[in-house]
Parts: C-alpha cells; sequence; structure tokens
C-alpha cells in the first residue's frame, strides 16, 4: 500500500509571470481554487495519510492555504532555504515522510494515474524507479521517453516535434534510499532530470507505466486557460 507523497511546489512560474503574479505556481487560481487544491483533492480521494508539500517561492501562501491538515491528509512542509533543484527538493522532501514507497508529483501538472494500479505495477516490475508515462500525438513541448523490454525505460529523448510518442507525465513511485544509494546528500542541489535520471538510466531500473488517463501542465499560458475550461467542466457534471 502506498499512502506518503510528495508534491513539488517550490516552483517561480516564470512562464506564467504574464497571467499569474502574486503566488507560487502551484497556486494559480483555477476556477477559482488554487491548482494545487485539485492535486490534494485527488490525493485525499486515494486516502493518502500523509503528504510533504516542498516550498521555496512564497510558500508561506500554501502553507497558510493548506495548514496542517487538509480533508483527512495531514500536511507537512520541506522548506527550501534557498533553491535545491529539482532532484534536491525531492531527496530533501523524503527526509520528512516516514513511509515508503512515496508517490512524488509536480505541483504543476494534473495526472489523472490509477495510484493502486501504478503501485502494483511498481512491485511487479521490481522498480527502482517508476514513472506514470502519457501518450501524445503532434508535440513539441516535451522530451520523450523510450521503453523497451517488460516496460523498461532506456532513453530519455530531448524535446523536438514528434508525432507521437510517450512523456514524463511527472508522476513517479520510488524509495528514499534511491538517491543515497548513488551518493546524493540531502542539502545537495540536483537536477532530478539531468542529473539522476539522464545518469543512471542504464544503472537502475526505471520503468513506464503508460496511462491514457488525463494529463495537464499549466506551465504555460495556453494550457493554464486550457485548465480552467476543463477543471469547469467537472465541477459542474
Amino acid at each position: 500500500m502506498i499512502n506518503q507523497a510528495i508534491i513539488l511546489a517550490g516552483g517561480f512560474g516564470t512562464r506564467l509571470k504574464s497571467v499569474v503574479t502574486d503566488v507560487p505556481k502551484p497556486m494559480a487560481s483555477v476556477c477559482e481554487r488554487p491548482f494545487l487544491a485539485f492535486i490534494m483533492d485527488y490525493l485525499a480521494k486515494a486516502n493518502f495519510k500523509k503528504v510533504v508539500l516542498s516550498i521555496g517561492y512564497k510558500g508561506e501562501v500554501i502553507q497558510a492555504y493548506f495548514g496542517s491538515h487538509y480533508k483527512g491528509i495531514e500536511v507537512e512542509y520541506a522548506t527550501e532555504a534557498t533553491p535545491l533543484g529539482t532532484g534536491g527538493g525531492i531527496l530533501n522532501a523524503t527526509a520528512t515522510c516516514t513511509d515508503e514507497p512515496i508517490l512524488v508529483l509536480n505541483g504543476d501538472t494534473f495526472f489523472d494515474v490509477p495510484i493502486d494500479d501504478f503501485y502494483t505495477f511498481f512491485n511487479k516490475h521490481q522498480s527502482d524507479l517508476a514513472f506514470a508515462l502519457k501518450p501524445m500525438t503532434d508535440f513539441e513541448r516535451y522530451g520523450t521517453v523510450v521503453l523497451g523490454e517488460a516496460q523498461r525505460i532506456i532513453k530519455f529523448q530531448e524535446k523536438q516535434y514528434q508525432k507521437s510518442g510517450l512523456i514524463n507525465g511527472g508522476a513517479y513511485i520510488l524509495r528514499k534510499s534511491i538517491f543515497e544509494n548513488q551518493g546524493f546528500t540531502i542539502g545537495q542541489k540536483f537536477s532530478f532530470e539531468s542529473d539522476f535520471l539522464e545518469k543512471y538510466v542504464d544503472d537502475l531500473k526505471f520503468s513506464g507505466f503508460v496511462v491514457e488517463e488525463y494529463f495537464i501542465d499549466i506551465g504555460i499560458p495556453e494550457d493554464y486557460a486550457k485548465a480552467q475550461i476543463d477543471f469547469s467542466k467537472w465541477i459542474n457534471e
């Protein structure tokens, strides 16, 4: 069973500054609620017991909104006094987790991954790290992930136009020891993507769980606008 999660919520939201100026990117208003609240609702529905929010830029806004409990979830905070990068932020937050494996999510994406199935996949494939991957067509905003036998990830490809491919949906299952075993230490600044994933793809077992469910990344104004439309439909259903 998996019941603890980390959400990376410390981003500046540089590309959204034209439409979101006074809050961290995960707190951008979608249908008059913070985007992050929809992610927390998703975890509450999946019966998560604890969520660690990795915060930095204007983290006090996030703390003021969610407090120490949210819809039955214990909420704790891992604060970055100085930016630690995506990898450093995850590792810093793992110290606050008391159970494992851990679900890790990006605070600016919503991916409706069936968590029980994802967890079963992680165990079945004896993964060091499991990714939720989203099939997409006609895109160039994202890099792609290449799968080999037995759903093992064998390559990460740079952003370029693709007729079709699998993208990293920003949802992972991992154990706390995965970073320590490669010599990373808490407080160290490093990129999850370039310093860890790309570096160790041949040495560690990274597995890709392909999910067709809804996915959105609000990192650019166009998709932020799309989220307003999509989420309003759900609210009104």
